[in-house]
Order: C-alpha cells, then sequence, then structure tokens
C-alpha cells in the first residue's frame, strides 16, 4: 500500500449521477434502475419497515406497557440532603441545588421528599413537596415555597390551608 494512494478517488464535493441522459453516459437507458420489476417505474414506494414479506423486526420483538412521550422528569430531593448542604438563612433554589450537585441532570419539576431529619430555618422553593417534607420543614420554621408548574392535589390542599390560616 502506497500512503499517497490512501484518499485517491475520494473527493469533498462528488459530482452527483445524472441518470437517463443516453447510452453514452454509462447510465442511460434504465437508468440504474434495471428491467420491469418493482422499483422500475416512477412512483413506487414501500414501507420504511418492510422486509421482503417477511414479520418485520418492529414487529417481531415484544412490547409491553405504556410509554408516554409527554410525561415530566423528575428530579427527587430529600430533606437530610438539603440539612446536610445548606445552612440556616440560605435560599434552597433549583440553581443552588444544582451548585452543589443535589439535582443533577435535565429534568421539567422538582420534587422535594421528607425522609431524613430536619432542623434548620431554611426557605425552601420547589415545584412538589411531599406532605412529610411540608410538616418538617414547616416545623423547623422554614418556609416551603412552590414553583409554578403542575401541582398535585397535596399541593392545592396545603396552599388552601395556609391562604386561611394567614
Amino acid at each position: 500500500m502506497i500512503l499517497n494512494d490512501v484518499h485517491r478517488g475520494i473527493t469533498r464535493h462528488k459530482k452527483r449521477r445524472r441518470l437517463g441522459r443516453g447510452i453514452g453516459s454509462g447510465q442511460g437507458k434504465t437508468a440504474g434502475r434495471g428491467h420491469k420489476g418493482q422499483r422500475s417505474r416512477a412512483g413506487s414506494s414501500s414501507h420504511p419497515t418492510f422486509q421482503g414479506g417477511t414479520m418485520p423486526l418492529v414487529r417481531r420483538v415484544p412490547k409491553r406497557g405504556f410509554n408516554n412521550r409527554w410525561r415530566k422528569t423528575l428530579a427527587v430531593v430529600n430533606v437530610g440532603q438539603i440539612e446536610a448542604a445548606f445552612e440556616v438563612g440560605e435560599e434552597v433554589t433549583m440553581e443552588a441545588l444544582a451548585a452543589k450537585n443535589l439535582a443533577k441532570g435535565r429534568y421539567d419539576l422538582l420534587k422535594v421528599l421528607g425522609e431524613g431529619e430536619f432542623s434548620k430555618k431554611i426557605t425552601v422553593s420547589a415545584h412538589r413537596f411531599s406532605k412529610t417534607a411540608i410538616e418538617k420543614i414547616e416545623k423547623a420554621g422554614g418556609k416551603v415555597v412552590i414553583l409554578p408548574g403542575k401541582t398535585t392535589v397535596t399541593q392545592k390542599n396545603h396552599e388552601k390551608t395556609q391562604s386561611t390560616s394567614s
């Protein structure tokens, strides 16, 4: 093998084949489609998964359940993790959690769960909270801020109780 032969014949902007432009062109008459047959005529097309009459792989593979393509992805943080990572008086936001590597990756909604001990007076902002998380944060003297987004039933109830108690 000669090194300067490696890329011979490979061009960046290759000219397209001009089909059906006479016998002398090398692609005349049938224009590379052969004689007769399914793909020889204009307008022929088949389904992308068609495999010559065999049962297509798409239909052979077993499928189970339902995959919701519009579901929201949740990032989950426990109050115990917030307790360990944040100091008294700090505000817990999505940006602050990302900076402390508690809510990593891409997600649509942030949910705070009530696992662990919580004793600091901290303001926590999230889209969703569990009942126990709300209880623990408010018992410690902290504040729960529900960010706009799809709320769950417990949060709606919590908002009602806050507005009536104020």
